[in-house]
């Protein structure tokens, strides 16, 4: 067994979810056991500084190198916060904070502009600090080779969550929502998985929440606000013609598309129809669950037997409502009723992919990344002498 810590904040910038694993195996024997996972919110001032970069805010070189040194600090403090009580752990997976994703632009059967991710959380500086050799900058390397670096987690998922008969659909639903398909354990299995991100998970929720209230709340807590109003079906339908939700797969997405201004522009649309704080919510919420269902119809070669959410808007209780009723008779689960925690599964999947590189073990799904190969993901900090 391998004590590992896995380290991420998502899109939604709520804080830094930390997850203290073993491991054991590889692939379909691998072994996974949760000994501590928890959540550290960002300090307010510095929530309000990456959110206001990853909208666009211009800021100067030793502003953004101050910015890149906090957030490592953070993870850090996170990554020997959750070790308190248990045996230290040899290796941290640390996924860092996204504030920009700009996915491949393709023309024809060529790249014409390689696609560009950053993640801010120095590894370096978490390994210096806590004295762990840490692995960080996964997407990177799948980018190099014109994936789109996103989903990582598909791979973790096949071995982790797959089933010999059956068909299933792992949907995370963070700031941005992403699938992965995972067949039945069959002939090829593998190659036939399918993932990317399904569009909006609770980003436009939070932001909408954040906007209603003045800033006095971040997000509607399970939905219960939004369950109070009705959808307006006009508009879900006018902004699933947005392109993103059409472009077939290999395709991912954040907060450069489905951000701030995509929200002004789903208020100004729903100006005419004087809708309530609460019917607004609720419209948004109808968008969130209609885009992955659609997303499914659309593009998966069939339906699966049952979907399994995780991610925190799988806490969201009308926005799992919803989905299960566009899905009928699909059953609607969380990846807690499998045996792996739907809180921490993102922060769990990037100690795998750290223990796999420290393996020299590819943890794309070229698949799902629409890479040409598999690669070796995450760059190796070696620990030094803790300061």
């Amino acid at each position: 067994m391998t004590r590992i810590i896995g380290l991420i904040s998502g899109t939604s910038v709520d804080g830094i979810d930390a997850a203290l694993v073993d491991i054991s195996g590889t692939d379909l024997d691998l072994n996974v056991e949760l000994l501590a996972g928890q959540t550290y919110p960002y300090p307010a001032e510095l929530r309000e500084s990456i959110l206001a970069v990853c909208a666009g805010k211009a800021i100067s070189m030793a502003e953004f190198a101050e910015l890149d040194d906090a957030i490592a600090l953070n993870f850090a403090q996170a990554a020997e916060n959750i070790q308190t009580g248990h045996q230290p752990a040899t290796l941290i997976g640390s996924h860092g904070q996204t504030v920009f994703h700009r996915p491949p632009i393709k023309t024809g059967e060529q790249n014409s502009c390689l696609g560009y991710t950053l993640q801010l959380g120095r590894g370096d500086l978490i390994a210096s600090i806590t004295g762990i050799t840490t692995i960080s900058n996964f997407r990177v390397a799948d980018i190099a080779i014109g994936g789109h670096g996103a989903p990582l987690v598909p791979r973790v998922d096949a071995y982790l969550l797959s089933h010999p008969e059956e068909g299933r659909c792992i949907q995370n639903l963070g700031g941005i929502g992403n699938v992965a398909y995972i067949p039945p354990r069959r002939d090829n299995w593998l190659e036939k998985m399918r993932g990317w991100d399904t569009g909006p998970g609770n980003s436009l929720l939070d932001l909408a929440v954040e906007h209603l209230t003045n800033g006095t709340k971040t997000y509607d807590e399970d939905g219960k606000w939004a369950a109070t109003g009705t959808a307006c079906q006009f508009l879900v339908d006018q902004w699933l013609q947005q392109d993103y939700f059409h472009l077939p797969p290999p395709k991912s997405t954040g907060r450069e598309l489905f951000g701030v201004d995509y929200l002004n522009q789903c208020l100004k649309d729903a100006g005419p129809y004087q809708l309530s704080p609460a019917d607004f919510l609720a419209t948004l919420t109808e968008l969130t669950a209609a885009s992955i269902v659609h997303s499914y119809q659309t593009f998966l070669p069939q339906m699966p037997e049952r979907i399994f959410l995780c991610g925190g808007g799988s806490r969201n209780l009308y926005l799992k409502q919803r989905i299960q009723s566009l899905l009928k008779t699909i059953p609607v689960l969380t990846t807690d009723e499998i045996g792996l925690s739907a809180n921490f599964k993102e922060a769990i999947a990037f100690a795998v992919l750290a223990y796999w590189r420290q393996l020299g073990i590819p943890g794309n799904l070229p698949s799902a990344t629409g890479a040409p190969h598999e690669v070796l993901l995450g760059e190796i900090h070696p620990a030094e002498n803790k300061f």
